[in-house]
């Protein structure tokens, strides 16, 4: 059995999910209000002086920060539902298949919210390591529970979760400069689905 680990949003999907379920499950009024009030941050980010991390957190503030937890994770499982297959490569599901018929301990390594991709990878029987949203007394908080699962992170936490030189083989796929840690893990690496040193 081989270890193959997988970044989610453009690896095994065709384009970054974050801002989709944002607006899927964010109320119209709300996402305006935050909208206006992200602005000079998403210059700053645009221009690349405000870190992405800082910019993902700010929109989870704003955008869920108060949300019933009930109907936080209903909504991740209508994304999950409706929104995620739209966007999937089939040469991800293909590999993500192969991996499985060899025997593989397939894992979704992303900084993606637990909200959604809780579900979908229930539905598809793969392991889950993610950012994940705080809650108290059923509501959201509008913060992580944790670092969110990017870059150094996504190390941190396959070794913090499995024996990592127990498996013969290491896969890892990925498509960022936030996937480099996961990637230098690996016997075999494959960056934007092409294999590399």
């Amino acid at each position: 059995m081989n270890l193959a680990l997988f970044d989610f949003d453009g690896t095994i999907t065709t384009k970054e999910l974050f801002r989709p379920f944002l607006e899927f499950a964010v109320p119209s009024i709300r996402l305006r209000w935050g909208g206006l009030l992200l602005a000079p941050m998403v210059l700053g980010y645009k221009l690349g002086v405000v870190p992405s991390n800082t910019m993902r957190a700010s929109a989870v503030r704003l955008g869920l920060q108060g949300m019933d937890e009930a109907h936080a994770n209903e909504q991740g499982r209508r994304f999950a539902d409706e929104i995620i297959p739209q966007a999937l490569r089939d040469n991800a599901l293909e590999r993500i298949l192969w991996h499985k018929r060899q025997g593989d301990r397939v894992v979704v390594v992303s900084g993606a919210l637990d909200i959604y991709l809780s579900h979908w990878c229930r539905q598809h029987d793969l392991e889950l390591l993610c950012s994940e949203l705080e809650s108290h007394r059923g509501r959201l908080t509008g913060r992580y529970r944790g670092a969110q699962c990017v870059g150094a992170e996504k190390r941190r936490r396959v070794h913090a979760a499995y024996d990592v030189d127990a498996y013969p083989v290491v896969y890892a796929y990925g498509d960022t400069h936030e996937d480099r840690e996961l990637l230098q893990m690996a016997h075999r690496r494959y960056f934007q689905w092409r294999e590399v040193a």
